[in-house]
């Protein structure tokens, strides 16, 4: 989502398609770069730019009095270094702004936590515990702790999760046999194929 942030209408495209693909009661769950806790960093750091042996973020000239205005959500520019992953530039996403616009295309907010609070509390539950083991998405998956290193929990901190979910009802019928079935059920008009024009 934060790619799109670097103007307004890309941000509402983002928005308008995440709307469009989405059934009345459908639900979206995303990740995003949490602004409040990189603004704070940014902040606290003695110039542009901070992080660690695994990540770095560096902020342009132009954000040296480090302050952003309200009045301009967009186009706020960082680069963002992740080892052996990535390594380009990024948007900060002013989440008030982000929920204000995302009620526009008749997505509600259901859900928004830093992977940190996230990670706490869905680590109370044995299956998520064990789904984290089998992906060995917070270390190398032989224990129900996190085992990752510190530097790698500060990037964690770095993101937040968020769920939107499509106002209206769902389709009682669709609802009624993914539940009977335990499952969610492919319909005919739910598959869309591409073909390239030779």
């Amino acid at each position: 989502m934060h790619y799109s942030w670097s103007n307004e209408a890309r941000a509402r495209r983002a928005l308008a398609n995440i709307s469009a693909l989405l059934r009345p009661g459908g639900t979206f769950i995303g990740t995003m770069p949490d602004a409040n806790v990189i603004i704070k960093k940014l902040r606290k750091a003695e110039g542009l730019k901070f992080g660690n042996n695994v990540y770095s973020i560096h902020f342009d000239e132009e954000f040296a009095d480090k302050k952003f205005k309200s009045s301009s959500p967009f186009g706020i520019k960082y680069n963002f270094h992740l080892e052996d992953a990535v390594d380009c530039p990024e948007w900060i996403v002013a989440f008030n702004v982000f929920k204000k616009m995302a009620e526009e295309y008749d997505l509600d907010l259901v859900l928004v936590k830093n992977f940190h609070e996230f990670v706490y509390d869905f680590m109370k539950k044995p299956d998520f515990v064990e789904l984290v083991r089998r992906l060995g998405a917070l270390g190398d998956g032989s224990s129900d702790e996190i085992n990752i290193s510190p530097d790698e929990w500060e990037v964690a901190y770095l993101y937040l999760a968020f769920v939107l979910r499509k106002r209206g009802q769902p389709d009682q019928a669709r609802a009624k046999n993914r539940v009977e079935r335990g499952h969610y059920a492919i319909a005919e008009e739910d598959i869309m194929v591409i073909r390239s024009e030779d």
